[in-house]
C-alpha cells in the first residue's frame, strides 16, 4: 500500500504541476480566457439583464418551440455573432482552496490508474505508459473534444496538450516506479 500511495502522490504532483505550468508559465489556455478592456461595461449589461446564475447561449429560442419555429430561428441567426456565457453573481474564488482540491483529485485519479495497472499480470514501462496515454486520449475525447463538437472552445489544442503531456509524464513515472517495485517484491 505504501508503494501505491507514493506512486499516486508523485503521479498526482506531476499532473498538478503540468496543469499549473500550462495555465501560468506557458499560458496555453489564454484563447479561452482573454481580457477585454470593455469588461466593466459587459459585466454591467450582464448584471442588468441576467437575474440568475447559470450558463447562457445567445441567441437562443425559448424552450418547447415547434420545428417550424426552430428552423426559422436557425435561419435567422446563422452567420451572425453568438456567445456562450457562464454567469456568476458573486466573484468568490479561492485559488488556494481550488489548488488543494485539484491536487487531491489528481492524486485520486492516479491512485485509480495504479489500481488498473495492478490488475495487469506483468506491467512494463511500455504497457503502463501506453495505458496512461490512452487515458489521456479518452479523457480528451470524452470531455473537451465532445464539448467542442457542440460549442466550440478556443483552447482545444491546449486541452489536448495538457492531457497527453501530463498523462505521458505520469505514465513515464509509473512505468519506471511500479515495475521496479514489483521486481523488488519478487526478490524479497
Amino acid at each position: 500500500m505504501k508503494r501505491t500511495i507514493i506512486g499516486a502522490v508523485v503521479g498526482g504532483l506531476i499532473i498538478f504541476f503540468w496543469q499549473a505550468a500550462s495555465h501560468v508559465a506557458f499560458n496555453l489556455h489564454e484563447p479561452s480566457q482573454m481580457y477585454t478592456a470593455s469588461q466593466d461595461s459587459v459585466l454591467n449589461v450582464l448584471t442588468k439583464h441576467l437575474k440568475k446564475e447559470g450558463g447562457y447561449i445567445l441567441p437562443r429560442m425559448e424552450n418547447e418551440q415547434d420545428m417550424a419555429k426552430a428552423d426559422e430561428f436557425t435561419k435567422s441567426v446563422t452567420g451572425k455573432p453568438w456567445a456562450r456565457i457562464q454567469y456568476y453573481s458573486n466573484y468568490n474564488i479561492s485559488m488556494q482552496e481550488n489548488m488543494i482540491r485539484g491536487l487531491i483529485v489528481d492524486i485520486f485519479l492516479v491512485f485509480l490508474v495504479i489500481y488498473l495497472i495492478r490488475q495487469l499480470k506483468t506491467p512494463t514501462m511500455k504497457t503502463i505508459l501506453g495505458m496512461c496515454l490512452v487515458i489521456g486520449v479518452l479523457v480528451f475525447t470524452n470531455s473537451p473534444y465532445t464539448q467542442h463538437i457542440w460549442y466550440p472552445v478556443f483552447d482545444l489544442r491546449a486541452e489536448l496538450i495538457d492531457l497527453i503531456v501530463s498523462w505521458g509524464l505520469c505514465g513515464l513515472w509509473l512505468g519506471w516506479y511500479l515495475p521496479r517495485r514489483v521486481e523488488s517484491r519478487r526478490v524479497e
